[in-house]
Order: C-alpha cells, then structure tokens, then sequence
C-alpha cells in the first residue's frame, strides 16, 4: 500500500478484516479466495485493500483476551498451505509472548514506581520537615541517602533526627541510625521518633528514655538493632545527653576547641538490659553541639579511585578536625561545610546514609 503517514493508514474496525479475529474471539480466520467467500464477499476491504486471500491468527493475552491479529494478505486467491499456516500459528504466539513480557515489564516498571514513590514518602515521613524553633538557639540538619539509592530505589534507610519541646521550657535533641534499610528499618525509626517524643514528658533522664526505647523494641519484631543519641536541655546553659550505641556527639567551643560529649552506653533492641549514661553539659555561646550518624564517621572514597588503602576512611578525628575548621560558622553553615567536606572526600558516593544535626547558641544570647 502507498500510504506513507500512520493516518493514512487508519480505517474503521468495520472495515479491517481483523475484526473477524477479535470477533471470533480466538480463533484463527482463513480466507482463499476473499472475493467469493460469502463471510467477506461484501467487505469494503476486498477491493479497497486488493485482497485476494487472507490468513490471520490472533494475538493473545495469557488471559485469552484479544490483543490483536498477526496476519498475511496475497492480492490473488490462493490455498494455504499447512506449512503456511502453521508457520502464521508460531509467529502469532512469538508476538503475542513478546507483547505479554511489554506488558508485564511495563506493569512491574508502574508497580516499582509506585513502591519507591510509598519508600520516598515514608523516608521523608522520619524526618522533620522543618526543625523546631528554640529562642537563643541556631539549629540546622542535613539528610544524604546512600549513592546506591535512587529516586527509583524502594529501601529506606533507617537514620532519624528531630527537635522537639518537651514540656516548659525544656527541649529535646535525638539522633537515630537504625541497622538496616527497608520497610523494617522505616518501621523501628518511625517507632522509635515517636516513642522518644511520647515519653519525653515523663521523664528528665535521657538515659531512662532510652531504656523504655530498647524495651518497647521487642514488640517490632523487626529483629534491627537500634544506636541513638539524646540529648536534653534547657534554656539555660545546662543539659544531660546518653548514647544508646551512638557515638559520641561532638561539641564545638566559642573558641573553636572540639571535644567528645557522652559515654558511649548498650545500643538498642538486642539485650533486654542495657547499661545507659546520663552526662551532664553546659554549653556557652557560642558553642555547638553536633549529632550524626555513622555515615559521617565511616565516609570512603568513590570504587574504582586509587585511594582505596584503610586511611582514606573519614573518621570521627576528621569529623573532629573538619568542625574545628568551620569555627566561628553559625549551625547552617557548619552544616554545608561538613557535608562539602565529606562530599570531597568520597566524591559525591557516599557509602552509607548521613545525618547531621547542629545545634548552635546564639553568641549573643
């Protein structure tokens, strides 16, 4: 046919013959000699297509539904042959197997999607979407993914942080790195964010709300263990902080010393006991108290680049020196410059997840 545009080449089911083949529901629709068959003597078809014979074999979804129609035409009538036939019979299954694997590979693509689309929504659901407001104090936070996760990745990674009013004038400072990704890692972060703030109230000690954590973890049957940092504090200069497991949170002096704070306690969610610390702190202005998760401690560089030998790991003296550098930078600030510097430092693979949190008091306050 010298029909060269798609338009051109569209007629009305009517007036195709493959609507013999969805008709038929099925089966196979053999025509010799179109002209004088009396099921197509009067189709419009037959002179306006110059069809003389006609042999067409559906194409079939697994369900028997019908797709479509693989067929042949000879502008003269002609008998076909068994080997035509049979040859038509096993092209039209070829097609009708290749459309069926589109089809499921579309499906599963749509099905992918829609799950990593549900893991995004629920990785953005453990984070706050904006910190808490807290009068003297400049907060700032930074979430990084680990670089084989992509936005059509379905896993979860299991790091957490927030900051929270408690009651008064006291507030609360928690970071979270749940072992794992997955919908199990999303579900014991999820759980242990809202524990935390839920029992915030009814107790000043860090160290005993993190034991109530590691106790109501069991009932997750999740099987992940759980590291979190907590701190608490007051609008004053005074504050307590515990480590389930977490390592310690580093705090910068007005002066730009950097020092250890907490001591390093049971992380959660393995023994029913665990042995928990509450230590004390005061921060002055000026000062600023940083909480993270291992991906900041445990950087490495990019696979495949020459620097691969144990030394290349960023760890926590690095973490240390590279807060020590940002001195006199307020918590937003100091925020991108870590993360500049780890991002250096692997350039841009980020091996693990990477949460940050800063809290600094104001130098005037």
């Amino acid at each position: 046919m010298d029909l060269p545009t798609l338009p051109e080449r569209q007629v009305p089911i009517g007036e195709s013959f493959c609507s013999f083949l969805v008709g038929l529901g099925g089966t196979p629709f053999i025509v010799e000699d179109a002209a004088d068959d009396p099921r197509t003597a009067d189709h419009p078809s037959v002179g306006a297509m110059r069809i003389g014979a006609w042999a067409g074999y559906p194409l079939l979804a697994p369900e028997g539904r019908v797709l479509g129609g693989f067929c042949v035409i000879d502008d003269s009538p002609r008998a076909w042959s068994p080997t035509d036939l049979t040859t038509l019979a096993t092209l039209a299954r070829s097609v009708s197997s290749e459309l069926h694997m589109r089809q499921m590979l579309t499906a599963s693509q749509d099905a992918h999607q829609r799950s990593a689309d549900l893991a995004h929504a629920l990785q953005a659901g453990l984070l706050p979407q904006t910190l808490r407001v807290v009068d003297g104090v400049d907060a700032a936070a930074s979430y990084l993914p680990a670089s084989h996760r992509h936005r059509t990745d379905i896993e979860v990674g299991g790091d957490f942080y927030d900051l929270f009013a408690t009651h008064g004038s006291n507030f609360a400072a928690v970071m979270g790195d749940v072992c794992g990704k997955g919908v199990k890692a999303a579900q014991i972060s999820s759980m242990a964010r809202y524990t935390v703030r839920a029992t915030a109230d009814s107790t000043g000690s860090p160290a005993a709300l993190l034991d109530r954590l590691n106790t109501a973890m069991p009932a997750q049957k999740a099987e992940r263990f759980l590291t979190v940092a907590y701190a608490a504090f007051h609008l004053t200069p005074t504050g307590t902080i515990a480590l389930g497991g977490h390592p310690p949170a580093l705090v910068r002096r007005a002066d730009g010393h950097v020092e250890q704070l907490g001591t390093t306690g049971t992380l959660l969610g393995v023994m029913p006991r665990v042995v928990l610390t509450d230590l004390d702190f005061d921060l002055a202005p000026g000062d600023l108290l940083l909480l993270y998760t291992d991906g900041a401690t445990e950087a490495r560089p990019r696979p495949g680049t020459d620097d691969q030998d144990a030394n290349a790991v960023f760890d926590e003296k690095a973490l240390a020196q590279a807060l020590a550098d940002a001195h006199a930078m307020d918590a937003t600030t100091t925020i991108g410059y870590l993360t500049s510097v780890l991002d250096t430092h692997h350039s841009g693979w980020a091996s693990d997840d990477t949460a940050l949190l800063a809290l600094r008091i104001n130098p005037t306050t």
